[in-house]
């Protein structure tokens, strides 16, 4: 049987400022250094390859901050429409236009201006024309319904308090019979409701 799990009970806007605080400074400072791991190390812990990173802008690289490779679950296909929830600089987007190619499209949704403007910048900087980036959070996303064939997403879901919401979010904009690829943090115990409802520990 499995128990009822209760989502987080913080201010969700409370939350997301601090997360758009946080985010912000690894966009503009992204050597700083931070509680998590970011930039190339990580995409090397991650197992992304020298060729995947071969042709994006440094911008892109140096503000990753994901938690997995949504591309482990496969590459993607020529022509396919992808929507990537949570996009921050860029990184995973920006690959994902190179392997649909200009007959595809992405659509990065990102809730920190900082990170869009530096995602559009490194766009720009390809030349791609398939790719636009969006303000916007994973529980709400600007997204027309039944419109993605692929929904990819990297260590933005565990920011959510409420999981349920940005999954049924995903489910409303993919075609049918899409799929989706994340990489996310699981947890393979309860966490304790009082650390949950603890808002300094979400974003460090």
């Amino acid at each position: 049987m499995v128990s009822e799990v209760n989502p987080a009970a913080v201010d969700i806007d409370q939350l997301r400022d601090n997360v758009k605080s946080k985010y912000s400074d690894v966009a503009t400072n992204p050597e700083e250094g931070f509680h998590f791991h970011t930039g190339r190390p990580l995409a090397a812990m991650l197992f992304y390859t020298a060729e995947d990173l071969e042709g994006l802008p440094e911008s892109a690289i140096e503000s990753f901050a994901g938690t997995g490779n949504p591309f482990s679950q496969g590459r993607l296909n020529p022509g396919e429409s992808v929507v990537d929830v949570g996009s921050g600089a860029g990184f995973d987007s920006l690959q994902a236009a190179r392997q649909v190619g200009p007959s595809g499209s992405i659509i990065g949704v990102d809730m920190t201006q900082a990170m869009l403007d530096k995602a559009s910048a490194g766009a720009q900087a390809m030349g791609l024309t398939n790719t636009e980036f969006r303000l916007g959070y994973a529980e709400a996303l600007p997204v027309d319904d039944a419109s993605a064939d692929v929904v990819i997403s990297n260590g933005v879901i565990n920011l959510t308090p409420d999981k349920m919401t940005p999954l049924k979010e995903i489910f409303r904009v993919l075609k049918p019979g899409g799929r989706i690829q994340i990489g996310d943090i699981i947890v393979h115990v309860e966490v304790p409701q009082s650390a949950k409802d603890d808002i300094d520990l979400w974003s460090g």
